[in-house]
């Protein structure tokens, strides 16, 4: 890319509306916004004097370019910002974390014979949709509840096409569907049960109940208990379903609306929805948002419409929200074109819709007190028990943990695991497998001694390479060093480690997880005395974690390659045939004996393959067939 000249770009800008994205060094994008006026928007973020929150302060510091895309409108900006926003997941974005979408009921009533399915997506396909519901899961029970009390078809067939083409499936014979597959049903007559299936849909749950009721009444007067048992089940199902739609009030009149509210507290921020459809409330949910730390509620409820409804196939006629949002008049535009019909965001302050912004207000606050306990709790299990075993032994910190296993049955295919914990956390991608070269028989002190050595001498390597090169430190496999290091037995093995370190001129702690006669963790061996730990603490449970993480992966790399060695080919008998021949081979043959019966010619269309090894692979099994 060639220099970029700030003063120059900025004098550059249109005077139009579009979007502005905001690079680092690195070329990732930080910042995507819109402007009605790019000129005007994108050069007051370099105007010393202006007023600015610490978060646009540390921002601007990290801008070494922007580029802008120019739109005919402001309503094509916040079309084009909500996408880039949704593809890079700029840093300094409020942004919204949860991408969920919710089920809706289609009914496929363009078809002569309608299904009742699941989706998660709206078409304009002539199809009539119900929803969206909250919850996946029930709508799977209210779908299976409708074909079964309806009798409607499950299949996928194209029907009247079709019909009688395939016996009638296994629903037939359970009378759970009338088979139109076979013509036993009109389409007049299957017509019927679909419109009882959306008088149900609509709300209609009286009518399906008293049904319902009759036949339970007539199954049992006939003795037959089992079908009137099922028809209970029903009712109750039917009554369940009913009960999660939960009527919001009758003075407000029955219009679909969402009703938004956000709690933010310690720089989480939680934002509560409420669906409400034909004046039911037909579930709710919350959503993260981040970057909210210094954001204005105004900003990010505003951050929060424009994410949310640009992901979701349903807009509601009406949207209630604790905060007015930015720009009002535009939002309303765009959200009309995605419904089709006017929508209106209001910001009730009395009455029975603020009533229900206070509801959705409780929830998102519950939500984030929930949030925050369970954030407190993980920290006292992860970076507070660290710092909890720093402080038994006596060290400054434990930020980085590094522990070390050996694995070997009487001496053969010895190996070392090396897993790391930083902040109380596995960080399983600094995790390292040694197969150990020096060591003859079961010495785990020598096997121990080579795999630190080996670690440290490479990690003073990358060290130096890091300083003379002036490369980036993650580039390292082994640069980082631990803060603490705990091997898995007591004295003998901290000794090892100490020499080893010694000898390196390293100084880092080493300590030894001591286990009982129970093989369970007990404690800490740590300068020539033992550290014992009460059995319900946060540091004693991480280190019983570390040492058990430790003797998974040697164990585990151990058995890989006890599995490995066991697996032998025929083919590893012929010479000239190595690993990538031999794959080569089985990849394109697919079976030993295709590859008995191959010529010299078809072995030399084998990729990897020469004339002097399809010789090799063709006297070979010539001389298995002679016997020779």
């Amino acid at each position: 890319m060639k220099e970029f000249n700030l003063e120059e770009e900025l004098k550059k800008l249109p005077e139009h509306p579009g979007v502005y994205l905001m690079h680092d060094k690195s070329d990732e994008i930080i910042y995507v916004g819109k402007a009605i006026n790019l000129k005007n928007r994108v050069r007051q973020y370099f105007q010393t004097g202006r007023n600015r929150s610490p978060k646009i302060e540390k921002m601007i510091t990290l801008i070494h370019y922007f580029e802008y895309i120019v739109t005919d409108s402001e309503l094509e900006a916040l079309v084009l910002e909500n996408n880039l926003i949704k593809e890079y997941a700029p840093k300094y974005n409020t942004m919204l974390t949860d991408d969920k979408t919710y089920p809706f009921i289609k009914v496929t009533v363009q078809e002569p014979y309608p299904r009742v399915l699941l989706c998660r997506q709206m078409k304009r396909d002539g199809a009539k949709y119900f929803g969206p519901f909250t919850s996946a899961g029930a709508v799977r029970d209210t779908i299976d509840i409708l074909q079964k009390l309806y009798q409607i078809r499950r299949c996928n067939r194209k029907l009247p096409r079709e019909i009688g083409l395939e016996r009638p499936c296994l629903y037939y014979q359970m009378k759970q569907c009338t088979a139109p597959c076979q013509g036993y049903i009109s389409e007049e007559e299957y017509r019927e049960h679909v419109e009882q299936v959306l008088d149900f849909l609509n709300g209609n749950i009286r009518k399906v109940t008293e049904v319902l009721e009759t036949k339970m009444r007539e199954a049992a007067a006939e003795f037959e208990f089992e079908k009137a048992a099922e028809y209970r089940d029903l009712i109750e199902s039917v009554g369940h379903i009913a009960g999660k739609q939960r009527i919001t009030n009758t003075n407000t009149n029955a219009v679909d609306r969402d009703v938004v509210a956000m709690e933010i507290r310690k720089g989480e921020a939680v934002v509560a929805i409420f669906f409400i459809r034909d004046g039911k409330l037909l579930g709710r949910e919350h959503f993260h948002m981040a970057g909210v730390e210094e954001a204005r509620p105004a900003a990010a409820m505003t951050a929060f419409v424009k994410q949310y409804y640009a992901g979701t196939p349903y807009v509601p006629r009406e949207l209630l929200v604790e905060t007015e949002v930015e720009e009002t008049e535009l939002l309303e535009n765009w959200l009309s074109g995605k419904r089709g019909q006017r929508v209106h965001i209001l910001t009730p302050v009395k009455g029975e819709k603020h009533k229900l912004i206070e509801l959705a207000k409780e929830n998102a606050a519950m939500v984030l007190r929930q949030d925050l306990e369970k954030i407190k709790r993980e920290e006292a299990r992860t970076t507070g028990a660290a710092q909890e075993i720093a402080d038994l032994i006596g060290i400054e910190k434990a930020e980085r943990i590094e522990a070390y296993d050996i694995s070997n049955i009487s001496g053969v295919n010895s190996v070392a695991s090396m897993v790391v914990f930083e902040n109380g956390k596995a960080k399983r991608s600094d995790y390292r497998k040694f197969r150990l070269r020096t060591v003859q028989g079961p010495d785990d002190y020598k096997s121990m001694e080579e795999t630190l050595t080996r670690r440290f001498l490479h990690g003073q390597e990358e060290q130096r390479k890091i300083r003379e090169e002036g490369l980036e430190e993650e580039l390292g496999s082994f640069n980082r060093f631990p803060d603490l290091i705990m091997m898995d037995g007591g004295r003998g093995q901290v000794n090892v480690a100490l020499r080893v370190l010694d000898a390196m001129n390293i100084n880092i702690p080493v300590c030894g997880m001591v286990k009982d006669d129970n093989h369970r963790t007990r404690g800490l061996y740590y300068q020539n005395r033992e550290i014992m730990f009460p059995p319900k603490n946060e540091a004693f449970d991480l280190i019983t974690r570390i040492q058990d993480e430790a003797h998974r992966f040697a164990i585990e790399f151990h058995r890989n390659l006890r599995s490995r060695e066991q697996v032998k080919s025929i083919l590893d008998d012929i010479d000239g045939i190595g690993p990538v021949r031999r794959k080569a081979l089985m990849k394109h043959f697919k079976d030993i004996d295709v590859i008995k019966k191959a010529s010299v010619e078809e072995l030399c269309d084998v990729p990897s393959m020469n004339l002097a090894a399809a010789e090799k692979v063709h006297e070979f099994f010539n001389k298995q067939e002679r016997g020779t």
